[in-house]
């Protein structure tokens, strides 16, 4: 379990980055943090491997204590994905950064290759195994640092903006892996400003704002509320601003739908599926 408490933060340069955050996210969720740049999201995901300490406040993972742990404690429970996957890489090849981690975490060298071997498969890395990960594209250097993580199989998986340089295919298999992590109880916790991303991968999400949350629920009641997705200066989902645009012509049709299959399952009821079918696009 995560909880953080009261959370404030304020970098040296007196800038207040965190104002009175408090949550928790029980084991085995997965969430959304979403929110306009500069609204605090990377300053809390780091507090949750210890990279930042709580100014004021307080951060338990599992009951410990942020503050009296060092980062190397708590990267065996949380693995932290950086936005920018250059800030994460600096071995020769993808194969020894991913050895890295695995040696740096106190794996046994007998468990290692067959973990790398695991991991370069899952994320089709294979072929990059003896390049230089700054040889890569911007998406393939994202693949090896969230490589160089699951590795080694963090109870907590932490991804800053994943999808940032990722095609749809590779969107695809992220969120495959994502379903995967999930059927395995992991916690995880996704920032982004992919609103459809968000739309197929999350149950709850949270929304930030100069430093502080402004919501924190089920996606439906979030992603679809006006209000706040200006506040967090999102765009909604494409379906939503939809759904938007008919009810002000149909005042009856729901203002909340976020999915196709959502919108489809209701334009069935309403006009009749006889009908639906009837029609050739």
């Amino acid at each position: 379990m995560i909880r953080i408490e009261n959370l404030y933060y304020v970098y040296p340069d007196g800038t207040k980055a965190l104002r009175g955050v408090s949550l928790q996210i029980d084991e085995g969720e997965v969430v959304g943090i979403m929110g306009e740049n500069g609204a605090g999201k990377t300053t809390l995901i780091k507090h949750l491997n210890g990279l930042l300490k709580p100014t004021l406040g307080r951060v338990t993972i599992d009951g410990v204590d942020t503050r009296q742990a060092s980062v190397a404690q708590l990267a065996r429970k949380v693995g932290l994905v950086f936005q920018n996957a250059d800030h994460q890489l600096f071995s020769e090849t993808v194969e020894k950064e991913i050895i890295f981690t695995l040696r740096n975490l106190g794996f046994k060298e007998d468990e290692i290759q067959p973990l790398v071997e695991n991991v370069l498969t899952k994320l089709e890395l294979t072929e990059y195994r003896d390049k230089s990960p700054f040889s890569l594209s911007g998406g393939e250097r994202k693949r090896v640092a969230l490589a160089s993580i699951i590795c080694a199989n963090p109870k907590i998986l932490v991804l800053d903006e994943p999808t940032v340089g990722q095609d749809a295919y590779q969107k695809k298999k992220l969120s495959q892996l994502l379903e995967q992590f999930k059927s395995e109880n992991k916690t995880i916790i996704v920032v982004t400003h992919d609103v459809e991303f968000a739309v197929e991968n999350f149950e709850r999400v949270i929304l930030m704002a100069n430093g502080e949350i402004v919501a924190d629920g089920d996606i439906h009641e979030v992603l679809t509320n006006r209000d706040l997705i200006e506040k967090s200066s999102l765009v909604p989902p494409q379906i939503t601003e939809l759904c938007w645009a008919i009810n002000q012509h149909i005042k009856e049709f729901p203002r909340n739908l976020i999915t196709t299959e959502e919108l489809v399952e209701y334009l069935l009821k309403f006009f009749g599926s006889d009908k639906i079918g009837s029609i050739n696009i």
